[in-house]
């Protein structure tokens, strides 16, 4: 029975992912309230409460749940990859991840420039996604030295995703010559302040 129940909850969860990023692409962010999620996603609006505080935790969820793809799909660090080239590695399958459903993320994030203060909220679940894609690339995110490596990455990520949302190359060419370019001065700075 209690299996049942986690399936159940997971199958809730999922679906008001899955109509959170369609009607972002259909309408805009900006017009998608937790009704608009609930009716799209074929659950009661009281099940939706049950399982999120607002519309930016299900995009909390949305990140955990690209967080749990890139973690499988990347595996255990590759010992012969400088920790830069691990985590350009980590990075590309994230934003490949992201691509499965570019519309509704690209809606989404440009909505935050008309509203700052959903951005504001969403940066600590990013911070958290950062800390995940660091430990996967073998770097230590413990202390003043780790808390500063994952701002750092934050601010490397955040910079990529604005080439990421206007490369439409098949290959992600701009994105990985951006990534490229952001990893190689975070590296040069964290080398100067010995991070």
């Amino acid at each position: 029975m209690a299996k049942k129940s986690t399936k159940s909850v997971k199958s809730a969860k999922e679906k008001a992912i899955d109509a959170v990023l369609a009607l972002a692409a259909e309408k805009g962010w900006e017009n998608t309230g937790l009704a608009d999620i609930a009716g799209k996603a074929k659950i009661p609006l009281a099940e939706l409460r049950d399982h999120f505080e607002d519309r930016i935790d299900i995009l909390a969820a949305y990140g955990r749940s690209i967080d749990r793809k890139v973690l499988e799909n990347t595996g255990t660090p590759d010992p012969d990859l400088s920790p830069r080239g691990r985590l350009f590695d980590i990075l590309m399958e994230r934003f490949d991840a992201l691509n499965e459903r570019r519309e509704g993320v690209r809606a989404i994030l440009k909505s935050f420039c008309h509203d700052p203060r959903q951005a504001v909220i969403s940066l600590p679940h990013l911070g958290r996604s950062m800390c995940w894609m660091l430990e996967a690339a073998g770097i230590d995110t413990g202390g003043i030295r780790g808390a500063l490596r994952i701002a750092g990455l934050t601010g490397v990520y955040l910079k990529t995703l604005k080439s990421w949302m206007d490369d439409d190359s098949p290959d992600m060419g701009k994105t990985m010559a951006a990534l490229d370019k952001n990893l190689g001065h975070a590296e040069r700075l964290a080398e100067s302040l010995g991070i």
